[in-house]
């Protein structure tokens, strides 16, 4: 089994110049490599080749030309994980534009905001993709959007057919569908300064923002990142989680630069999941646990050789990513890491080397991927600097960092403090510089009996317990205005777990302030799908709390 990186901090040097200079490099290199693999409507595998992907690029930004997609522009990409959606990031930042993504499962709330705030010039639209209408969705966006209608580009997708009259699809700004073959020449270089993607926020304090970033940003981190994980040509990235957001974006940009074969997922489905792991011979994967426990369960149901995989990067969004670290850790030799990042900062912003001993490696945070990423801790309420080990608000300060929201410029003022750091709103600690744990988001940290406690701790507890499939703890006031923490759990199985005796089950392993004033056993979580996975909506456990 291949090495990953020790994972030293380290200065990004002879990064390709923007976006479109990867990609050309990656060909120079070897023309003929797979870059990417589709997935076909049929299933069928359909490989890209490095060469393939720069010709569409290349007359693509020819296009986007012709119609008039310049300098400043946004594009919105609203597709599944195809090579299409990379092909499309890299043609729309040559034309020093920039793309905001959509996720097929936004609806037409979602889209009219993104549409408000973003002002796209240009929509880029999947055609006919498993069964969703998504041209209905836009139809109605842009009839209840203040913002000018788009112009639409109509997207067949990998191994279907091209679009014959793409007119249907016009909003009232034109509808057009990409060449399926021809070449154009190299473009010109672009700007590295120039913004390249956007992402929406959890939208966690109203409707979610959209954090944009510049070319030269989006590249320092894809180069770290590849370098920390130890991506080589040899490798397979599995991209499972949606290119329109931040954690599935920089996965595969971190696959791309370090020359490996990104293998796309256009639907999550645990069994073809596994399937590609085993045939595409996957090393490197990054999702939430969420996504993780539904392939732990599929590969229980049906073994399959996965002893290509070397490295999990694991996002914690349901208290699981402990067992399922030990479970791959033990059954495939996979090393996973716990990781950190945000729309703002970055997905894969840091990680934990391969020789950080369990558990700490499996909690959020860990080494940033390189040195011109600067953090720090200060008191969320009076802003004082705070020593290593002392817990408080990362802020974060570096390339990384979010340059602009889309249509709301007055954000940025308060995102950041009066010396340039990024508030990023979480809590944790710094063990040495560059190194860091997460705890929680500030306004999820309970404080109880005059302690602060990370409501985790008490889930890692409950989802120990062999009758609990899934805990979430949040916070409620008593009449006497004191914190108490109210517990919600999902059973498993075949099983009917009794309140009492969960609480009991915490008191064996917790220190009493931290034992839950009540558990409650629910049929199911509350959940929001966003582009990052899935994860428990905590704002809806807290009214529930507050109710009882």
């Amino acid at each position: 089994m291949g090495g990953v990186s020790e994972h030293a901090a380290g200065p990004v040097t002879d990064a390709p110049r923007d976006l479109p200079d990867l990609l050309r490099r990656l060909v120079h290199r070897d023309p003929d490599r797979t870059i990417a693999v589709d997935t076909g409507p049929a299933g069928e595998t359909i490989p890209v080749t490095r060469a393939e992907l720069w010709t569409r690029t290349r007359r693509l930004a020819t296009e986007l030309e012709t119609a008039g997609v310049g300098r400043g522009d946004c594009v919105a990409v609203w597709m599944p994980n195809w090579s299409d959606a990379l092909a499309w990031q890299f043609a729309v930042a040559a034309r020093g534009a920039h793309v905001i993504g959509i996720n097929t499962r936004y609806q037409v709330d979602d889209v009219t905001h993104l549409l408000d705030r973003a002002r796209p010039v240009l929509v880029a639209l999947a055609h006919d993709f498993h069964g969703l209408d998504l041209f209905s969705r836009l139809r109605a966006a842009v009839d209840a959007s203040s913002a000018p209608a788009p112009a639409v580009a109509v997207v067949p997708g990998p191994g279907r057919a091209p679009v014959d009259d793409p007119s249907g699809s016009d909003v009232g700004a034109g509808a057009w569908s990409p060449a399926a073959d021809g070449d154009a020449p190299d473009p010109e270089p672009s700007d590295p300064s120039d913004l390249v993607a956007a992402f929406t926020t959890s939208g966690s304090t109203g409707l979610p923002k959209l954090a944009a970033h510049r070319g030269a940003g989006v590249i320092a981190h894809a180069v770290a990142d590849a370098a920390a994980m130890g991506v080589t040509d040899d490798d397979a990235v599995l991209c499972v989680l949606p290119l329109s957001g931040v954690f599935g974006f920089n996965a595969a940009m971190a696959g791309l630069a370090g020359g490996a074969t990104c293998v796309l997922e256009p639907v999550f489905d645990p069994d073809t999941v596994l399937d590609h792991i085993e045939g595409h011979r996957i090393t490197h994967l990054a999702t939430g646990d969420d996504l993780g426990l539904r392939l732990q369960q599929a590969q229980a149901a049906r073994p399959r050789d996965l002893s290509s995989w070397r490295w999990w990067g694991l996002g914690d969004f349901q208290g699981r990513s402990r067992e399922l670290a030990e479970w791959a850790g033990a059954a495939f030799g996979t090393s996973v890491t716990g990781i950190y990042g945000s729309s703002e900062a970055f997905a894969l912003l840091s990680f934990w080397p391969d020789d950080e001993p369990a558990p700490r490696r499996r909690s959020a945070g860990g080494r940033v991927v390189h040195d011109g990423i600067e953090i720090r801790v200060a008191d969320p309420v009076t802003e004082e600097l705070l020593p290593d080990g002392t817990e408080g608000e990362l802020q974060f300060r570096g390339p990384n960092v979010v340059d602009d929201y889309l249509g709301s410029p007055e954000v940025i003022a308060r995102s950041f403090t009066g010396d340039g750091w990024f508030r990023s709103g979480d809590l944790g600690f710094l063990v040495e510089p560059g190194v860091f744990v997460y705890t929680c988001r500030m306004g999820d940290a309970l404080r109880l009996r005059g302690f602060l406690v990370d409501p985790a701790e008490i889930e890692v507890r409950l989802a120990a317990h062999p009758e609990v499939h899934t805990a979430k703890v949040v916070g409620a006031t008593d009449p006497d205005g004191a914190t108490l923490a109210v517990a919600f759990v999902v059973a498993e199985d075949g099983t009917k777990p009794d309140p009492d005796a969960l609480r009991d089950w915490c008191a064996e392993g917790l220190a009493r302030f931290k034992v839950p004033h009540s558990v409650r056993v629910i049929d199911e979580m509350p959940t929001t799908s966003g582009t990052n996975g899935t994860k428990i909506r905590a704002a809806t456990l807290r009214e529930w709390a507050a109710e009882l």
